[in-house]
């Protein structure tokens, strides 16, 4: 009966794995192509400049509840800009499309970075056209109006030179008297863009200049997730202050006005996803407000308004901020502004995950690929904490060899829990058996194992970083469920060296759970999956060894009955 059942269970498994696989290609892969490439619009006024010219760079007052504005906005210009094109700016990683009217960045994609891994095609962070609206805006408020001014460009096109080190955009206009450039500065192989505002006040009176940022993001899913029944990245803004270095807001928090204002000194904000953060850093040694707000088209808007400046007359001033746009990559983040690089959210393991990050990094500069580099971590922590598995180990080996006895006390007292509950007791002390020995150095390395769940699932490092073989993106599932069907096999050779439940039921789920967690595996990144992989194979080899002494070890059970 056994070989019948063993007969047609077989190929039922290799269907049930074909059609998985036929599922995966035909319906479990992103959507790339959902986020085009525009670059250019024209005969219609920008969205941007929609929702600017009904209050999007406004500033509220810093004694005002949130969603109070301030003065409006002077948007005369709009009628002679409504046709325009965009500035196109070109570095070795950054493809940015400039708004004349404005001058917001509406447009940035990462040549560094492909929207997958058999495209040609560039990663595209910011843009705004009917399937995501994310862009990234900055304004003067002068004399308290947060004036949007049409620009005018000196090129429409910018490309950073191969003998070049720096690229600078100049936008120029004249409001009222007050010369204005407004100057975009950008670096060989930097991510992050200066944005300065030069005033030269030629009137005969003093006026006041302040410097807005925004970031205005609608509720679209994160592009750069992909396709995981995993634990998801965060989605949503954050903000950093000297007092709390790195607080998020979520989207949710931001739609129900739940935000007080903030004033700080320095800091900074950001829209976080998946691998990737857009972030205003405001000179750090000056005074700042921090708010968020949405706009008429129901966007996440999260912002900072520097201090008020006095120009006074016949004189100059220079306002400006940072505006990084690119990978959660933690040296580039640090550069740019304090605490930026907690960004990279490994969660509230963030102190264990921190170190487990370096380690790899390091190991990654030794063998040069990071699957192996996951391999060769796992193999460290695995023996950095075998004393406390040895422990575990030890004590499920003894519960496994004492089996039998444990069960005649149970057969022999089965009628009276009392007496069964002293005698197992007794049978412990005799045998020196600790019944959580085996649960609690496993509770005590939980923490490890969840930090570098959460290490490995941040790491911009691993999207489309190859492996060996078939697994040529780490950040991707496995398209052929391999890993996850090993990880599987793997926990069910352990599950056969634990000592067998003595509650039937209880027997039944622990047979059950290999195949429970290879379904859910079948999802996760591969990168993950190595680590498990790795992870239950030498626990296996741990346990093996460690079981097997305990079972050629006379002294213990030497004076069991049996029935």
């Amino acid at each position: 009966m056994d070989v019948k059942r063993l007969l047609l269970l077989i190929p039922l498994a290799v269907l049930a794995y074909l059609l998985v696989v036929q599922w995966n290609q035909d319906y479990g892969q992103p959507n790339y192509d959902s986020v085009p490439e525009t670059t250019q619009r024209s005969n219609a006024a920008p969205a941007s400049d929609r929702e600017e010219a009904e209050g999007g760079l406004t500033v509220p007052t810093t004694s005002a509840p949130q969603g109070a504005v301030g003065e409006g906005i002077s948007d005369a210009a709009e009628s002679e800009t409504a046709s325009r094109d965009f500035i196109a700016v070109t570095t070795d990683v950054l493809d940015v499309r400039i708004d004349p009217h404005g001058g917001d960045i509406v447009y940035a994609a990462l040549p560094q970075h492909k929207l997958s891994l058999d495209s040609e095609r560039n990663y595209v962070l910011l843009s705004d056209n009917n399937n995501r609206s994310y862009v990234a805006r900055s304004g003067l408020q002068l004399d308290g109006q947060a004036n949007r001014i049409a620009f005018t460009p000196e090129n429409l096109e910018y490309r950073l030179g191969d003998d070049e080190e720096e690229l600078s955009v100049d936008l120029t206009a004249d409001i009222n008297g007050v010369e204005v450039i407004k100057r975009l500065t950008f670096e060989r192989g930097s991510y992050a863009v200066n944005v300065n505002y030069y005033l030269a006040n030629n009137t005969d009176a003093p006026i006041s200049a302040r410097f807005i940022g925004q970031l205005a993001r609608d509720n679209s899913p994160d592009p750069s997730s992909g396709v995981s029944m995993g634990m998801k990245s965060y989605l949503g803004a954050a903000y950093s202050t000297p007092d709390a270095r790195y607080e998020k807001i979520d989207f949710e928090d931001i739609q129900n006005s739940n935000f007080d204002n903030r004033e700080a000194q320095g800091g900074w904000i950001a829209i976080i996803q998946h691998y990737f953060v857009s972030a205003w850093a405001p000179p750090q040694g000056q005074q700042n407000l921090f708010y968020v707000t949405t706009d008429s088209s129901n966007r996440n808007v999260v912002a900072f308004a520097g201090p008020t400046n006095t120009v006074a007359a016949d004189s100059d001033a220079t306002l400006g901020a940072t505006l990084y746009m690119g990978p959660k990559v933690q040296d580039y983040l640090e550069e740019v502004a304090p605490n930026l690089q907690l960004t990279v959210d490994y969660g509230w393991l963030w102190f264990i995950a921190n170190p487990l990050f370096w380690l790899l990094d390091k190991i990654h500069d030794v063998v040069g690929n990071w699957g192996w580099s996951i391999v060769l971590l796992t193999v460290l922590v695995k023996t950095a904490l075998f004393p406390l598995s040895a422990k575990a180990y030890k004590s499920m080996g003894r519960m496994r060899k004492l089996g039998p006895e444990m069960q005649r006390l149970k057969e022999t007292y089965g009628d009276d829990r009392q007496k069964m509950s002293q005698e197992m007791m007794k049978f412990y002390q005799k045998e020196k058996i600790n019944p959580l020995g085996g649960c609690l150095p496993i509770v005590i390395q939980m923490p490890v194992f969840i930090a570098l769940y959460w290490m490995l699932l941040e790491s911009v490092e691993l999207r489309h970083a190859p492996f060996i073989f078939w697994i040529q993106d780490l950040s991707m599932k496995d398209p052929y469920f391999i890993l996850p069907i090993l990880m599987g096999v793997s926990m069910f050779v352990q599950q056969m060296l634990n000592p067998t439940p003595p509650d039937p039921m209880q027997a039944k789920i622990m047979k059950m759970l290999p195949i429970i967690f290879t379904f859910f595996f079948l999802w996760f990144p591969a990168g993950l999956v190595i680590y498990w992989v790795v992870n239950n194979i030498i626990s296996v080899a741990q346990q093996y060894y460690i079981t097997r002494k305990i079972e050629n070890d006379p002294s213990i059970g030497k004076g069991m009955k049996t029935k």
